[in-house]
């Protein structure tokens, strides 16, 4: 029902049909790739820049809150507070901060407890920015630095 694409690029939204392989099987959150160049994998966790943007208290490692990336909605742990940063100038101001806050910016190691596949940003954009979601409002966005994948 729509136009035949001979390609498509990272960040395209496309809708395609693979034999052997049923709608039904497909989640969201699901990322397509090309099995034998850089193919996406599952996440153990991600380091990644973070803002704070609207949070009523202090966030340390433990806070588990809802994070969107790409059509993924997965819970995950924000392990370890590594450091925070200086907004203007990307230089450490702080290192292994014990909580951030509204208007921080810090580097963060993320842990998903569920499935998920994400990329660096600077590789793959459209897999590599998040948002942080917690009561019911956007608390935090996010790009990824590096991925340790699953092997």
């Amino acid at each position: 029902a729509g136009t035949a694409l001979a390609e498509a690029i990272p960040g395209d939204s496309l809708g395609f049909n693979i034999k052997g392989v049923s709608v039904k099987d497909i989640k969201r959150g699901f990322v397509t790739s090309d099995a034998k160049n850089d193919p996406a994998r599952e996440c153990n966790n991600f380091t990644a820049q973070i803002v704070i943007l609207n949070h009523p208290g202090q966030i340390r490692a433990g806070y588990t809150p809802i994070l969107d990336c790409h059509t993924a909605r997965v819970t995950c742990k924000f392990s370890e507070l590594k450091a925070k940063i200086d907004r203007r100038t990307g230089k450490v101001t702080e290192e292994n901060p014990q909580f951030v806050k509204n208007g921080d910016s810090a580097l963060v190691v993320i842990t998903p407890t569920m499935p998920i596949c994400v990329e660096v940003f600077s590789k793959y954009p459209p897999l590599g920015r998040f948002i942080v979601r917690d009561m019911k409002q956007t608390v935090a966005v996010g790009v990824i630095k590096a991925v340790d994948k699953k092997m």
